[in-house]
């Protein structure tokens, strides 16, 4: 383990790195069949995501900061799709390590067979009762395929400089080699003194059994500076248990996850931030939306208000927003209670616009931060 783990209060000044963010994780189409059912659907929209790619997007296209994926993409009109949209989103797609499709014997080669493949999704956005649903079609993808060795870390955190590196809980449980990859790369991002993020976003239909999933967070999580986790995550990712309902409200729910970051933070003392987005479920387009932030340091909590029954139209990266509000407030020199207020902002912002990622800008990340604030309605621009 390194001797310092960076902290949040360490983080970089903009003008000694080339990047203020970069991230680790796998990207995907996802193909979205409106507000027909995927079984029944015959149109869909196309859009990109990934739970760690789109916090580099949040960071870019929202809050105008310089970014960078790394993952892993085969060489086809697919790839060439999600690189698009990754450009798009104001994101530098210069790091994508791409397989050709020549067969040609070397490291990142595939046919044009589909035995690798790009990932895909379909996601279901529900309505009322009717839940979300996502299917995963993932199996063989590139970014599977990736290990340790494959990036040049001392070249990206030592040579070019970044300040802000995040990768995720879907990622480092993907293949048998994405977690040797990612533990790699937190432990070089320390060395060369650059904050480390991580969000556990464990998901059960990438990684069922929870032993494993436990083994590898636990691994990696003395290299974190900030770990992003709600209760559940916490306990399925890291084994901690946080005694309340699922369907406790807001403030009682707040009470039990203190105890339970408190004891994460103990057991971790590495950690610097931890937080997470809260949703209560009113059904699929009304939800209930909080944040917390705790500062380990000082033992400090900082809360954004609470915003009840809101409309939404895609529930799909309101944590991933979360985080990248957070990160973006840091990386320009906020403070903690601003942060919180930032990633709850932002985090319920794009769950109101379709796809992962947000399609707002910073000026309506501080209109939505006033408007929770003072409990204000929503005007007209005209």
């Amino acid at each position: 383990m390194p001797q310092h783990i960076v902290t949040f209060s360490e983080i970089k000044p903009a003008d000694t790195c080339r990047y203020d963010g970069v991230a680790l994780g796998e990207v995907m189409l996802r193909l979205d069949p409106f507000d027909v059912p995927t079984a029944l659907a015959r149109e869909m929209r196309i859009f990109q995501g990934g739970g760690e790619t789109n916090v580099a997007c949040g960071l870019a296209y929202t809050f105008g900061l310089r970014t960078a994926v790394l993952t892993a993409l085969v060489d086809d009109h697919i790839g060439v799709n999600i690189r698009n949209q990754l450009r798009a989103a104001g994101v530098d797609t210069s790091k994508i390590i791409w397989f050709n499709t020549l067969n040609d014997g070397g490291r990142f080669t595939t046919d044009q067979k589909g035995t690798l493949m790009n990932g895909v999704n379909f996601t279901y956005a529900g309505k009322g009762i009717v839940p979300s649903n996502t299917l995963y079609y993932r199996a063989h993808t590139a970014a599977r395929e990736l290990r340790e060795g494959d990036v040049d870390w001392d070249a990206l955190f030592g040579g070019e400089g970044v300040r802000v590196f995040s990768t995720g809980g879907i990622y480092t449980l993907i293949s048998p080699t994405s977690a040797g990859l990612a533990i790699e790369a937190v432990k070089k991002a320390n060395e060369h003194g650059t904050f480390v993020a991580a969000d556990l976003n464990y998901r059960s239909k990438v990684e069922p059994n929870k032993a494993r999933a436990r083994e590898i967070n636990q691994t990696i999580a003395p290299y974190l500076g900030f770990l992003v986790g709600n209760d559940s995550d916490l306990s399925d990712a890291l084994g901690y248990e946080t005694q309340v309902s699922s369907k406790a409200p807001f403030d009682e729910w707040l009470e039990a996850y203190k105890a339970t970051v408190r004891q994460v933070a103990r057991d971790f003392a590495n950690l610097s931030l931890i937080g997470t987005q809260w949703r209560g479920a009113t059904n699929a387009d009304t939800i209930s939306w909080g944040a917390v932030l705790y500062d380990c340091a000082s033992d400090t909590f900082c809360v954004a208000p609470l915003r009840t029954d809101i409309p939404i139209a895609d529930r799909t990266g309101g944590g991933d927003s979360f985080m990248s509000g957070v990160l973006a407030a840091l990386l320009k020199g906020k403070d903690l209670a601003t942060a919180v207020q930032w990633g709850a902002a932002h985090g319920i912002l794009v769950q109101e616009t379709p796809g992962d990622i947000t399609m707002v800008d910073e000026r309506a990340v501080l209109a939505e931060v006033k408007r929770a604030q003072v409990g204000g309605g929503v005007k007209a621009s005209r």
